[in-house]
């Protein structure tokens, strides 16, 4: 068997453990910059779009996420009746808005 080990190998001195702690450390290291760039900002930016559709009442100028751009006629719970023409509504689900728009902007609806 000492040719697939030599005798000198066998006999070196064991090998030294590293610390527990220093060998996670890159792994938590790696979830904090996670947390910071990516974790943190994207519940912030739900926590906001959360509080924007909660604040929507009649009258405010929308954008949906599919890019209609309409008034809100109705509040209901978990849906907004929105006019996009003359006579013409639609129903639209309150987390698919996107934007909330300033009063007037839109001029002819």
């Amino acid at each position: 068997m000492s040719f697939f080990i030599s005798d000198a190998m066998a006999q070196a001195a064991p090998a030294q453990q590293a610390d527990p702690i220093m060998s996670f450390l890159p792994l938590i290291i790696l979830f904090v910059i996670f947390y910071f760039l990516l974790i943190r900002p994207q519940q912030k930016k739900a926590k906001e779009h959360k509080q924007m559709v909660e604040t929507i009442k009649k009258g405010d100028e929308i954008v949906t996420q599919g890019g209609i751009v309409g008034k809100v006629t109705d509040v209901s719970e978990g849906f907004l009746t929105c006019e996009i023409a003359d006579k013409v509504e639609v129903k639209v689900q309150s987390h698919a808005i996107s934007t909330v728009l300033p009063k007037g902007t839109i001029k002819t609806i």
